[in-house]
């Protein structure tokens, strides 16, 4: 039984070396320069303003929209595949998929409630 895992095992190593050495020549080839303005924070176009940049003088609004975006998105498709084997899941996955949706519901509401989907 384990035997069938193998060929995904195989994968997954040759996955983690080939990025491991893809990181390490980059690390060995790359241009070592850094100065003060290539390593201040910078994004959008907007000049970090006082002494402490990095303490969240930038909106992450886009971000937490793209989050949930991606939660919504994996959530249909995994409705679509649920939906194709429904019959041979029973009622019992049918009741588990409506505590799933509900359980996003209340993410959904909650982030509603705390202004996450304003487009402002």
């Amino acid at each position: 039984m384990l035997l069938s895992y193998l060929p995904v095992l195989i994968i997954i190593g040759f996955v983690v070396f080939l990025a491991s050495a893809i990181l390490f020549i980059n690390h060995l080839v790359s241009p070592k320069n850094p100065y003060k303005d290539k390593l201040s924070p910078w994004e959008c176009g907007m000049e970090p303003i006082g002494n402490d940049a990095s303490a969240g003088h930038f909106k992450v609004h886009f971000f937490i929209i793209a989050i949930l975006f991606i939660v919504f998105d994996a959530e249909t498709l995994y409705l679509f595949s649920w939906a194709v084997v429904l019959k041979e899941l029973g009622v019992v996955a049918f009741v588990e998929m409506f505590i799933f949706i509900a359980i996003l519901l209340v993410g959904l509401i909650y982030a509603w409630a705390k202004g996450a989907l304003e487009w402002v």
